[in-house]
């Protein structure tokens, strides 16, 4: 009797996931529906696969998703991360299981002990980053712990950027994701972490100033800003003694600064609409965060307002994005700040048909073993293939693929809401993926503990 996996979405991230169910559907014995609100965007080969059937699903049709979900064995949610309790909620009512690769949210959190009284498995955070920093970082703690060691720094970073050789402008940087996090990045209270024991704190004007510099073997120099909130890792993670504790975000060198041209000027706002913002031209949209001049250009204001120099490089990244076109216009009704900015930057930033991304992923691990302190660096690389079939994609649709089957073939077995930190779930799931070529290189290197000449004032 076959297995039927249910797929709630079919957008960017689900490529690599929906092939990989597809290539298992003989050998796994696997019937897999996939339910999406536009399914004309699927392609024919998955459309016409004897294993697969495509359906128009609204998930606000609540009889239409319950029977939907009533038919399967799981329910694998590619939907956004808001709509998951709707779905988690018919798990629990029809007894199935459920994996996401979205953060557990509180409302989920609350479903645990149902899920454990009726042996469901809902696993989440099993995508990118939430998911894969999960497992490759307590893959290593766990080995330094089964040693006899004890941590005292992790600090992980992840990147999706653009593929050297798809890196074609001045910001070394195109959109793989979902653009409006890229805008948003940061807001919502100060990035929290800890350094040599001591709790820090970037607030979000700040955020962009402050950022660590990393290096990859065969692919340069990168740096990173802080993520929002660092310290919730101590209790997921173990790590309630480690002295320094520091996630952040990894762009190329250079982005971060410019990046805060638009901090400081308020271009990343989302808080209020633009009442004209329909037909406003680049120029108008910039001219609306400047002082007002009678005799000023806006080029000179912006300059001036910023403190940029003309021969400065941050100034030529902000030409290259015709910010001061008059011709070019924006299309949105009552804008946000960010939202204007977001379809002036995806006129630029948005990847070619034949470009490629890239994952990029970098944990440091510190720790004191026999006496001695130690460090282990470990990262990987992930290079996209098409504008379709990404390495965001592939980081994200795999694990939760992986993680899928392995629930159905009961080789994941602890119930109830959860993330892949135990053995259990990320052991065979890493050993998967290093065949599928998503692997990390790990390098000894000396114990520094954190550097804080390595940290932009």
């Amino acid at each position: 009797m076959s297995r039927k996996i249910l797929v709630l979405g079919a957008g960017k991230s689900t490529s690599y996931l929906i092939d990989y169910f597809l290539d298992k559907s003989e050998s796994e014995n696997l019937k897999i529906t996939i339910g999406d609100l536009h399914p004309i965007t699927i392609p024919k080969s998955i459309q016409q696969h004897n294993n697969c059937s495509v359906i128009t699903l609204d998930i606000f049709n609540d009889i239409e998703r319950q029977s939907t979900i009533k038919k399967s064995d799981i329910v694998v949610s590619m939907l956004p991360a808001r709509f998951h309790i709707k779905v988690a909620e018919d798990c629990l009512a029809f007894k199935k299981h459920l994996v996401t690769a979205s953060y557990v949210s509180e409302d989920i959190k609350k479903l645990d002990k149902e899920a454990k009284d009726k042996n469901l498995i809902f696993m989440n955070e099993i995508g990118l980053d939430p998911g894969l920093d999960h497992m490759s970082a307590m893959e290593v703690i766990d080995r330094i712990r089964e040693k006899g060691g004890k941590m005292l720094l992790f600090e992980s970073f992840t990147g999706g950027l653009v593929a050297p050789e798809s890196d074609d402008n001045l910001w070394n940087y195109k959109f793989t994701w979902n653009p409006r996090n890229v805008v948003v990045a940061g807001q919502g209270g100060a990035a929290k972490f800890i350094q040599e024991g001591t709790y820090k704190y970037i607030p979000y004007q700040k955020l962009f100033r402050r950022t660590e510099f990393l290096d990859i073997e065969g692919y340069g120099k990168f740096e990173a800003y802080a993520n929002r909130d660092s310290l919730w890792y101590r209790e997921a993670y173990g790590l309630e003694s480690v002295l320094t504790l520091y996630r952040g975000t990894m762009r190329r060198v250079g982005f971060s600064k410019a990046w805060n041209m638009f901090v400081q000027l308020g271009m990343t706002d989302d808080s209020y609409t633009i009442e004209n913002s329909e037909g406003m031209s680049y120029r108008e949209f910039v001219n609306l965060f400047l002082p007002y001049s009678p005799t000023d250009s806006v080029e000179l204001k912006l300059r001036h307002y910023l403190k940029i120099d003309q021969d400065d490089s941050v100034w030529g990244k902000l030409l290259e994005l015709d910010l001061f076109n008059s011709n070019k216009l924006l299309s949105l009704k009552n804008a946000t700040p960010a939202q204007g900015l977001q379809q002036i930057l995806e006129a630029s930033w948005t990847l070619k048909t034949n470009e490629k991304d890239m994952i990029v992923m970098y944990h440091k691990f510190g720790y004191e073993l026999g006496g001695e302190k130690k460090q282990l660096d470990a990262n990987m690389v992930v290079i996209g293939e098409t504008k379709t079939h990404t390495a965001m994609a592939k980081t994200v649709g795999l694990p939760v693929a992986i993680a899928t089957i392995q629930i159905l073939n009961k080789k994941i077995i602890t119930p109830g809401v959860q993330i892949p930190i135990s053995k259990e779930v990320y052991e065979p799931i890493l050993k998967e993926l290093r065949t599928l070529g998503i692997n990390f290189k790990e390098y000894r290197v000396p114990y520094l503990g954190y550097n804080p000449d390595s940290v932009a004032s």
